[in-house]
């Protein structure tokens, strides 16, 4: 059924048209995904000038409700997920409190030295051993996020020989080494995801995702872990709340 556009309104027809395709995807009539009418059939359908129709589109593009593929058409957006920096709260807890089901992946840890990014960040001279872990974090079986971090072997020897798929990281260097998380300077960017990444998250090499750094110190000030974050900006909304 297609729904008519009342040209008698006072509300201008891209207005309505609009309402009408937000209509839709709250109702399910379109799901993720899925690729809608072109502007040349919303033409068709709704009477409307395809000037009119890519205002519309473009609008809905913005919100964050629909996405354009070069050459394919425009399509349904996934619902983003809504999460906190993990600096409030770990990532894995907020998305099973939302009623998410969630699997992590060890895909490496190692000792290495500390490359010059690593230990300007932990002031740590480079070439320190250094522990770095890489999990990869699913949602319902969808790849949402690569973690990296980083914590000098020093501060937490054996860290590696604990279950860092079933505990959170912060929680065992916290817990076991007594490592407890008081500051944390955050940086949040968008990258273009590596061949690496892209494969990890499953989506095109050079596809804009959030990266978000944590350099997380002790109560003494000191920086005992460097974490880097790649989320996928199709799936996830990080959310900041301040006081002021």
């Amino acid at each position: 059924m297609v729904e008519k556009l009342d040209r008698e309104s006072a509300t201008p027809l891209y207005i309505q048209l609009a309402d009408v395709i937000r209509a839709k995807i709250q109702r399910g009539d379109w799901q993720p995904d899925q690729r809608i009418p072109s502007e040349n059939e919303l033409n068709q359908l709704y009477g409307i000038s395809r000037m009119t129709a890519r205002q519309v589109l473009a609008r809905l593009v913005d919100e964050g409700l629909l996405f354009r593929v070069q050459g394919k058409g425009t399509f349904v957006s996934r619902s983003k997920i809504s999460t906190r920096s993990p600096s409030y709260q770990g990532i894995r807890e907020q998305l099973e409190q939302q009623g998410y089901a969630t699997d992590t992946e060890l895909l490496g840890q190692r000792l290495e030295p500390a490359s010059t990014r690593v230990a300007q960040a932990l002031d740590i001279p480079t070439g320190t051993p250094t522990f770095i872990v890489r999990r990869l974090r699913r949602v319902d079986g969808t790849p949402i996020s690569v973690h990296e971090s980083h914590v000098p072997e020093s501060l937490a020897p054996g860290v590696l020989e604990r279950d860092l798929v079933a505990e959170q990281l912060c929680t065992v260097l916290d817990r076991d080494f007594g490592l407890r998380m008081t500051k944390v300077l955050e940086t949040l960017e968008t990258a273009a995801a590596s061949a690496n990444d892209a494969k990890l998250l499953a989506v095109h090499e050079g596809t804009p995702i959030l990266q978000l750094e944590q350099r997380i110190s002790s109560p003494a000030g000191k920086p005992f872990e460097f974490t880097r974050i790649r989320f996928r900006g199709d799936m996830v909304r990080l959310e900041f709340t301040y006081d002021v």
